[in-house]
């Protein structure tokens, strides 16, 4: 390998008259040339988005991952792929697990069973909480962890730079000072030529140009600080917004849970059910497709809300008619509900005795029962 001896001997040289300008500086026998207020304003607010930015990122790494072993071999896994430039396969949640270990034993026991028929229930609604929290967890990742990750990466990596390049200028600017000012005082003595304070004079005013140069560089890069924060910002909302859909299919499922083993326990306690089993849940993907008419006599003995059909025949007073937002997509688990789709109006209003967690909507000829979660009243 070439070694430039020259270059090498002049960088060592550099370093060693900066090393030598800061510890005087530090120790108060060199004067120090202060930043302007501006500048070190954008520095302080930097270095605040910088700490900041890397304890949210900490803390909602361990909220997403709690545990701090998987959280580690997550980023080992993720980081590997990135390498590879491969798409990281989704990881099964420990919900989804749990499932699947449920429907599982259900083989085992006999679905036929009220415990075998239970396990199915809860089993399959465990799997759809765990595919709504893997849905999260990728959305989050995507919309708000990695966004600030690449700031911490990126972003702040290159102002780090230019920072250390801009402290390097300003030291070489002051030992451009102090050279001129001892080369003035020798020339005051007659010890040394003019020429020699030339010199020194030249190379202040290079490195003063050079800081200067420097100084708005990092300015530069510093004052993009705030369109980060607009950035992060955005990312967010959209980490509040998905929180908010998740924790929104949740509620829903855990509802839809209650209900079922509400019909499981009627099930097992009324007359002549020796051989009675808890209902197994239709699967998501056939749920907004019309039940049987046996169905729906089956759920009609289970004490759940009056549905739709009695609350006409009874034509039990109106109140609160106004339209509302649909907010996600639901699929109607009997001929008492409506399906809705995302961003459609429709009108809903309830009925005497109802229950509070559900309304009742109507889109034209339609007419059914629609969760509360799902909606947004406009007024």
């Amino acid at each position: 390998m070439d070694f430039n001896v020259k270059k090498l001997a002049s960088d060592a040289g550099v370093f060693f008259t900066r090393a030598v300008q800061f510890t005087e500086e530090k120790l108060g026998q060199a004067e120090k040339t202060e930043l302007d207020p501006h500048l070190e304003n954008l520095i302080s607010r930097a270095d605040c988005t910088k700490n900041w930015t890397e304890k949210i990122l900490k803390q909602t790494e361990i909220l997403l991952q709690p545990n701090p072993i998987d959280h580690t071999g997550a980023r080992i896994e993720e980081f590997i792929y990135d390498k590879l430039d491969k798409k990281l396969p989704s990881r099964t949640t420990n919900a989804e697990l749990l499932g699947q270990y449920m429907l599982d034993a259900a083989k085992e026991f006999g679905a036929e069973t009220p415990y075998g028929s239970t396990l199915i229930t809860v089993g399959e609604y465990q799997r759809r909480l765990g595919g709504a929290e893997r849905e999260f967890l990728q959305t989050s990742a995507a919309t708000f962890l990695s966004p600030l990750r690449n700031f911490l990466e990126g972003d702040w990596r290159t102002i780090s730079k230019e920072r250390r390049l801009l402290e390097n200028r300003r030291l070489d600017l002051d030992i451009c000072k102090a050279r001129l000012k001892k080369a003035k005082q020798a020339e005051a003595k007659a010890a040394l030529l003019s020429e020699e304070v030339d010199k020194a004079e030249h190379e202040l005013r290079v490195a003063q140009t050079e800081f200067d140069r420097q100084a708005e560089v990092t300015r530069l890069l510093l004052e993009g600080i705030g369109s980060t924060h607009l950035n992060h910002l955005r990312c967010l909302q959209d980490f509040a917004e998905a929180q908010a859909t998740y924790y929104a299919q949740c509620h829903h499922y855990m509802q839809d849970l209650q209900r079922e083993l509400n019909r499981c326990a009627n099930a097992v306690t009324a007359p002549h059910t020796s051989a009675s089993v808890c209902p197994v849940p239709v699967p998501s993907a056939v749920l907004s497709g019309p039940t049987s008419s046996g169905a729906a006599a089956g759920s009609s003995s289970s004490s759940q809300t009056p549905v739709t059909l009695p609350v006409e025949q009874a034509q039990l007073p109106v109140t609160g008619a106004r339209k509302a937002r649909v907010l996600y997509d639901y699929d109607a688990h009997d001929t008492s509900e409506l399906s809705l789709l995302a961003d459609e109006l429709i009108t809903v209003y309830t009925v005497p005795g109802m229950d509070p967690d559900w309304l009742i909507g109507e889109r034209g000829n339609e007419k059914g029962k629609v969760p509360v979660t799902y909606l947004e009243l406009l007024s």
